[in-house]
């Protein structure tokens, strides 16, 4: 990672570990799913209200690293005002993301809908997170989460 790179990951994650974004217990959710990292003990609950196939709202709470805690907030701010299938197709990236090979090939064959990862927007900063094979976990657990609670 560049330093620019590095520099702007680590700033990132810093303010939304500080600041999260939607941090707090839903009311009225359509659905809910809790997510746990039992190697680094993150724990998270993801709240949504879905209404005619969009996700109106998101939020979530729990504890956990910097990383996990700033990967949830950013997933917040990501999927709110999306449909249904935009915020899979968001889980989907973001996960192809942290999980490719370091040089951004990926690990298993690419998807048709796949256009690049141009739609991630500010998600791709977490990119950074795979260069820290153990801290992808703690980046992707309230994606998992999010992807139960939208099943639901």
């Amino acid at each position: 990672m560049s330093g620019s790179a590095s520099e702007l990951y680590q700033s990132v994650i810093l303010e939304h570990n500080r600041s999260p974004r939607n941090y707090r217990r839903m009311e009225g959710a359509t659905g809910t799913a809790e997510g746990v990292n039992p190697l680094c003990g993150d724990e998270v609950t993801v709240f949504v209200k879905i209404d005619d196939g969009v996700v109106c709202d998101v939020s979530f709470q729990g504890s956990g690293c910097a990383i996990s805690r700033a990967s949830a907030s950013l997933m917040t701010q990501a999927v709110k005002g999306r449909s249904v299938a935009e915020a899979r197709r968001l889980f989907e990236g973001f996960h192809e993301l942290l999980t490719s090979n370091t040089d951004g090939s990926a690990p298993r064959a690419a998807h048709a809908h796949d256009h690049g990862r141009d739609h991630l927007g500010k998600l791709t900063v977490l990119g950074g997170v795979r260069a820290f094979p153990m801290r992808v976990k703690c980046a992707t657990l309230a994606w998992h989460a999010l992807n139960a609670a939208l099943a639901k």
